[in-house]
Parts: structure tokens; sequence; C-alpha cells
């Protein structure tokens, strides 16, 4: 008989609107938004005082399969995704083996479906094994369901190759997505090079090491006319170019994450290995040249970077620890908290660059409710707060640097092609 959602405050990230709604569910579809819709036998959730959002969509995870299921599965990533609010996530191809052959792709679709947490993308490798040396079938790949490329993880440190991926994808309308690291400035950097890096006596990251590729792949995308979308961007240098391409009518998108959006360098003094992320955290100068970044929409949207490994692997020191940290479980309670809460952000405005945004950026269904929309749904409680605990989280990563933080804005139901995924209410 349906599925109903009483008395919520229904978010509309494309009106920028907030409205009091009943919200009806038959099947998979939204099939009725009203001010009151008469119990019927419906099944009911009373979300007054709560916000409905469409589900949100995260365009950078990491579910490490195929071949690291013990940093994560499908399975338990997608169970993540659905506690944090997501009905659809984009996953990177940096797995063993590399996602870079159409049986990869639909294994991944396939695999996602069998759970029914949310609906997974697969983003292909440009490279075949991320190698750096010959392009992966574009076509094939696209075909098979692969929204994107990228050698996420690595840089295509070759001019020629990316300007070579990116005639590739323009013929499929697809974007080319790049982790811009030039690796012959980052070398065997940690950390981000300064102050924190010369006092624990490690290598550096040079911001220009992300800001130098992303101005190489600016050029080569406006000269090919593709789309370019730039992964975490962190360096002050790089929001700058980024604004400078869209002005000029480039077609570039950019991510940035809940984390180089509220940490500095300065969390590595405080927690070690914990807070080591590629691109690293950067100084305060870089951090609030991505704030200002998100605000004015030269960063089109938020995107996590969940990066799971295992507790063993994240205790290891700063040299030999990897890079990353989970995220999806938390993003929407820390931006709600940081920007929202207070004030800095409408609910709305964080809705869009959480969800409708991407799925525009990324030619994805979703981003927003209406009647005939599919029954994507995060309810949000904007009053409870809740300590980051990470020994409850549903991936099996557990190592995040915003562990004990107190926040509010957590997701509570989450709703999939009309099927109530995460529950608690």
């Amino acid at each position: 008989m349906g599925l109903l959602l009483k008395g919520g405050r229904v978010v509309d990230p494309v009106a920028q609107t907030i409205q009091k709604l009943d919200v009806l569910i038959d099947h998979t579809v939204i099939i009725e938004m009203a001010p009151e819709i008469a119990h019927q036998g419906h099944t009911v959730y009373d979300v007054s005082h709560q916000f409905v959002m469409p589900g949100l969509i995260d365009v950078h995870v990491h579910l490490r399969e195929p071949g690291q299921t013990h940093k994560e599965t499908i399975e338990t990533g997608t169970m993540a995704a659905a506690a944090g609010g997501f009905s659809q996530v984009c996953a990177m191809p940096n797995t063993t083996p590399v996602v870079d052959s159409p049986a990869w792709v639909r294994h991944i679709i396939d695999e996602a479906a069998k759970y029914g947490y949310a609906k997974v993308h697969p983003i292909a490798a440009i490279t075949k094994s991320s190698k750096g040396q010959e392009l992966t079938e574009f076509e094939a790949l696209s075909e098979a369901g692969a929204v994107g490329f990228s050698d996420d993880g690595k840089g295509v440190q070759s001019a020629e190759m990316m300007r070579n991926a990116l005639l590739a994808a323009k013929a499929l309308s697809k974007p080319v997505i790049v982790h811009a690291e030039d690796e012959t400035l980052s070398g065997s950097g940690v950390i981000n090079f300064g102050d924190v890096a010369k006092t624990l006596s490690v290598p550096g990251i040079l911001p220009d090491a992300e800001t130098a590729m992303i101005a190489r792949d600016i050029v080569l995308a406006q000269a090919v006319g593709a789309h370019v979308h730039f992964c975490h961007v962190s360096p002050a240098d790089a929001v700058g170019l980024i604004k400078e391409a869209k002005s000029k009518g480039a077609h570039v998108t950019a991510e940035v994450t809940p984390h180089h959006l509220l940490l500095t360098d300065h969390e590595v003094l405080l927690q070690g290995s914990t807070a080591k992320v590629n691109p690293p955290l950067r100084s305060e100068t870089d951090r609030r040249a991505c704030v200002n970044g998100l605000l004015d929409g030269t960063l089109d949207m938020i995107a996590t970077d969940h990066a799971p490994h295992s507790t063993e692997e994240k205790s290891r020191d700063l040299l030999h620890a990897p890079f990353g940290f989970v995220g999806i479980e938390t993003s929407f309670a820390l931006m709600y908290t940081a920007f929202v809460h207070s004030h800095i952000l409408s609910l709305p405005e964080l809705v869009a660059l959480m969800s409708y945004r991407p799925a525009k950026a990324f030619h994805l269904d979703g981003g927003r409710l209406a009647v005939g929309q599919p029954a994507d749904i995060a309810v949000v409680d904007p009053i409870s707060e809740k300590v980051v605990d990470p020994d409850r989280f549903y991936s099996k990563g557990k190592v995040t640097p915003f562990k004990g933080r107190v926040l509010r804005g957590w997701p509570v139901l989450t709703i999939f092609a009309g099927n109530v995924v995460y529950n608690n209410r």
C-alpha cells in the first residue's frame, strides 16, 4: 500500500526552499507530495520536526572491492553509505586488480544491486592497470556502466596520455576525473610541505604538485573541449586556477572534502598517521581558500574520498601508514554542524552541494524530490547530538580524525529505491 512520510520538512535543493509536506512512495518512485496525505493503509513514518531530503550522492568513494576486502567490501561500503544518508556513490577503480575491464565494471554494479543498500556507479581506470602507459577501452567501459574515468590514487604523468583520454571521454560525454599529483614534485612526501613537516622531520608534499597538474589539465581540457573534474582540491592556488578557468567557459567541475574544509596539517601533530591523507591536509590559508571556493561556487560539490584501511595499517608511523581515512558516515553531520548550524550555508544550499550538483555534473538520476522521481530519500534529525564513534561504523574502516566530535544533523532514515535501508529513528 505504499510508504508514507508524514509531517517532515522537505528540502528542495533546486528551488532552495523548505516546505512542510507529506511524501508518498509507491514501489520505487514518489507518487505524491502534499501538505496532508491521508493514511490509507500505508506504512507510515512520522518524521515531524525532521528534514526530508533527496538521497545524498558521493562521487568519490573507495569500496576496495575487488581484492582489498580486508579494508572494505561493496556490502559494508554501501551499508556505510546508507547510514550516512547516501543513496548513490561513485566507486574509484584503484582496487586489486584495477577496474579497467567491462567485466569488473559489471561485477561492481551487480554486487551492489545484490545487497541493495545504495546504487554504485563504477568509475573506470584511464590507463590499463593505472600504470599511465596505455589507455583503457573507454567505449566498452562506458557501455558496461562506467560513469567516468580516473586513475585516482595516481596522477596521469604524461600530458599526451591525458590529452588522448580527454578526447576519448569527450566522444562519450563522460568526465575525466583527475587525481592531480605531479610525482616529480610530490616525491616521497607524506604530509603537507611546511612547518609541521619540518617539526616532525618527514618529507613534505608541495602544494605545487597538485596545482601544476590542475593547470596542465585545465589547458588540455580547454583545448579539446572536454569535461575535466578535479578530485579533492586542497591548495589555495588550485582554487584560483579553477575559478579563472570557469570564468573563461571551460567545462571544469571540482570537489572538496570535509577534511580539507575543516582541518589543517596541524592535525597531524595531534593525531599522527590518523590524519595522513592524499592530498594532505594543508595550511590554514589553503583551508580558508577551499571554504571560500565552496561558498562562491568555484568548487561544485562536497565528496568524501571515503578511504577505509585496517586499523593495523593506519597505526603505522607517518612514513609507512597508508594515505586516507573513512568519511561517508560522518560527512553530512560534519557539514551540517560546521556550515548550516553555524549559519554559513543554508540547508538547501548544503543539500545541493551533496546531492543535486553531483547528480548534474555526473549525469545521474536523482538529487531532488518530486513526483515521478526515484524514491531515494534521506531523513535528518537537526536537533539530537551524537558523538562520532568509529566502533559503531558500518564501514570496516574505523579510523577518522573526527573521532569524538559532537555533531548534529545525523541521518536517521534512508530510503533507496523505495526500500528503507537504514533506520535509526
